[in-house]
């Protein structure tokens, strides 16, 4: 069996294909660590027999990947977060995987497939997920940052220009300048704070709409987003990512929006 794996954390992709040589007989094809990779590979390759996909990738959600390419291969999603879609959709012919995954796990959705052989992963379940992941939630609108010892700072999310990556730590940078080293990763914040105002643009910015001064057309047909605060290096949206970002902007609700 011919197995692809989309995952954009080197550790969780190193784990699950691990657990796949162990489990024996699947061939890892490659390991695609973003949209833009994916749907360039399934545009020039032959499909696989079954696909690992993370559904949170560093470039955005991996349901974007659907609107660039077909992928008609079973997939089996893995994820950290959105457990109650995943408890929601078990007995669906599509499997989902909470990380950390276990081996045992891995096992079962490997049964799974074996008695479903046959039965095409239909776009109906797909449809479903993204149905349930569209659910209300709720998203974080206070933070306590833990500053000087024992003292913690209040910051409101809409007082937050950018997230970003410096040095090996992650950092707010707030609308008057001030800056906040948080003990979340990038990966959790973009879960906690509301897509309709913070858009992931790459593996190393989470931006604030309201933060946004201007955008250039930059080249390869990406673009350059231009914010109100200081920023030290260029914040780039991909080809593949324009469209998102512009109908984020306008605020049309997307398809992975809450």
């Amino acid at each position: 069996m011919n197995a692809v794996v989309i995952e954009d954390e080197k550790l969780a992709a190193s784990h699950l294909c691990s657990l796949l040589n162990d489990l024996g007989n699947i061939r890892i094809l490659t390991v695609l660590d973003s949209i833009e990779s994916s749907v360039e590979w399934f545009k020039t390759n032959s499909k696989p027999d079954l696909v690992f996909m993370d559904i949170h990738l560093a470039d955005g959600s991996a349901f974007k990947i659907f609107e660039f390419t077909d992928i008609t291969s079973p997939i089996i999603f893995t994820t950290a977060y959105d457990e109650y879609a995943i408890k929601a959709f078990k007995v669906n012919s599509i499997d989902y995987l909470l990380k950390p995954i276990t081996v045992q796990a891995l096992g079962m959705s490997l049964d799974k497939l074996k008695r479903l052989s046959g039965v095409p992963s239909g776009s109906s379940d797909i449809e479903k997920l993204i149905s349930a992941l569209n659910k209300e939630k709720s998203y974080r609108t206070h933070f306590l940052i833990p500053v000087k010892g024992s003292k913690l700072i209040p910051l409101q999310s809409r007082d937050i220009a950018y997230i970003h990556i410096e040095d090996g730590l992650v950092k707010a940078k707030t609308n008057d300048g001030k800056s906040y080293v948080f003990e979340f990763t990038l990966d959790e914040l973009t879960a906690m704070l509301n897509p309709a105002d913070f858009f992931r643009t790459n593996r190393q910015f989470i931006i604030s709409r309201n933060a946004i001064r201007e955008v250039d057309f930059y080249f390869n047909n990406r673009l350059s987003v231009n914010l109100k605060v200081p920023v030290s290096e260029k914040i780039l949206i991909s080809k593949v990512r324009v469209t998102e970002f512009r109908d984020w902007f306008s605020g049309i609700k997307l398809i992975m929006n809450s």
